[in-house]
């Protein structure tokens, strides 16, 4: 049977990637440890009050733009180590998409409940 699906699989991650490019430029010159910014909040902090396993992501990112790693690392060191292998997959997934592939998940379950628990015991051990 055919695939019906009305766009190329390119389409979705190459809009993954703009955005993010757009997002890192504004980043670039915006300083997220400087209060009246337009950065979106952590709704899981806002909610609960604690640090979500992302939270610092953002300006993690700006200080890794700024070559600042001592502080990148300060402001989220799991989600600093994770980095590479998130950035691998989005990689995958728009190589995929450019060959005219669509996106298989890359990781099986027992790797998807790994990283769960990682990012669960992450989120107790930085509240604690």
């Amino acid at each position: 049977m055919a695939d019906r699906r009305p766009w190329s699989p390119a389409v979705a991650p190459l809009a993954v990637l703009a955005g993010a490019a757009a997002g890192a430029v504004y980043l670039y010159g915006t300083d997220p440890h400087e209060p009246g910014h337009l950065l979106p909040r952590c709704p899981f902090r806002l909610a609960t009050g604690l640090l979500c396993p992302a939270c610092g992501g953002t300006r993690m990112a700006f200080d890794l733009m700024h070559g600042r790693f001592t502080a990148a690392w300060h402001d989220n060191g799991m989600l600093l180590l994770a980095s590479p292998f998130a950035l691998g997959l989005l990689a995958r997934w728009a190589w995929n998409g450019v060959r005219g592939r669509h996106w298989r998940p890359a990781l099986g379950g027992r790797t998807q409940a790994l990283i769960l628990g990682a990012a669960v015991l992450w989120t107790v051990l930085r509240n604690a």
